[in-house]
């Protein structure tokens, strides 16, 4: 204790402090602008990357384009995640040898402990092979509207863990890679609204069907939606024979995630349509029967 009040031990003290300052803070001052420096030039280079892969699309139609600049985000994410975990371990490796600290000890007990945290996170590793084939397979993208174990929504984010859906009332859903049983992609290469139509017997088939394909038509002509849609309204005919009406099934093509908007305003033009035409709409109906010769039968048989 009594070195404590010494004036060669706060010599010493000073003379270390001023030594580590002049030989070891330049040095980790030097670590940390090169890994500022690192981190923005990855940012960088996968921007540049991005542009020029995009530029390598400009010839493909629309559609190719907007599919394929998904899966270039959702990869490039991916990879600006890996390369900023690489850095950041070269940096924290660089920064404890500098300040005496022995890493190879470190590096083999890190070995070790992965080794033992690998058989206690086989779940993790299921997720991770998972999002790996998601990844490689293309099968969903950034944007892209999904259901995935019955829940739909956007994809906001897809790592090699989880996937993060957000629905149509704004709640995040996260799944687990190794855990989703069942993914619908509703929006990749092309997207469909599909009709059953619901008209009445009296009605002429064809005339109904003429209207139909005139309204998708004008539809089509109109500057908003002619780049929406990809060709015209498919009618696939009479689907079936209802009760108290007939079933049309149609189908209209559009760009990914564009065939509810477009499926709101077909449906309101065809009212109009209809209306103007003189088709109305089929109203639930029950035709009742008296078999009244066989009940009076049966009381004559019973009474003799």
């Amino acid at each position: 204790m009594q070195r404590l009040f010494t004036a060669d031990f706060w010599r010493g003290i000073l003379d270390q402090s001023i030594h580590w300052i002049i030989d070891a803070l330049p040095y980790l001052a030097v670590v940390a602008l090169l890994a500022l420096l690192g981190n923005r030039l990855i940012s960088f280079l996968l921007t540049r990357v991005r542009v020029i892969m995009l530029k390598h699309l400009k010839d493909a139609s629309t559609i190719e384009a907007a599919e394929v600049g998904k899966r270039i985000d959702t990869l490039l994410s991916i990879l600006k995640s890996a390369l900023r975990a690489v850095l950041w371990t070269i940096v924290i490796m660089l920064v404890l040898r500098r300040l005496g600290i022995d890493i190879a000890p470190l590096i083999a007990g890190a070995g070790i402990a992965g080794l033992a945290v690998g058989f206690g996170a086989q779940e993790l590793v299921r997720d991770i092979i998972s999002g790996f084939f998601v990844l490689l397979e293309n099968q969903i993208r950034e944007g892209d509207v999904a259901e995935i174990n019955g829940t739909s929504g956007t994809v906001e984010r897809v790592g090699l863990r989880t996937i993060v859906l957000r629905d149509a009332t704004g709640v995040v859903h996260v799944f687990q890679n190794g855990k989703i049983d069942t993914l619908s992609n509703m929006t990749k290469g092309w997207s469909a609204a599909v009709f059953d139509l619901r008209v009445n017997y009296k009605d002429d088939i064809d005339r109904v069907i003429a209207v139909m394909e005139s309204t998708a038509q004008e539809m089509a002509d109109d500057d908003h939606w002619r780049p929406l849609l990809l060709s015209p309204l498919e009618v696939m005919g009479v689907d079936a024979f209802e009760e108290d009406a007939l079933r049309i099934r149609a189908r209209l093509k559009t760009r990914p995630s564009q065939q509810w908007s477009a499926a709101r305003e077909f449906r309101k033009r065809l009212k109009k349509a209809f209306d103007a035409a003189g088709i109305a709409f089929p109203r639930p109906q029950r035709i009742l029967a008296w078999e009244t010769d066989r009940e009076t039968s049966s009381v004559d048989s019973a009474e003799s």
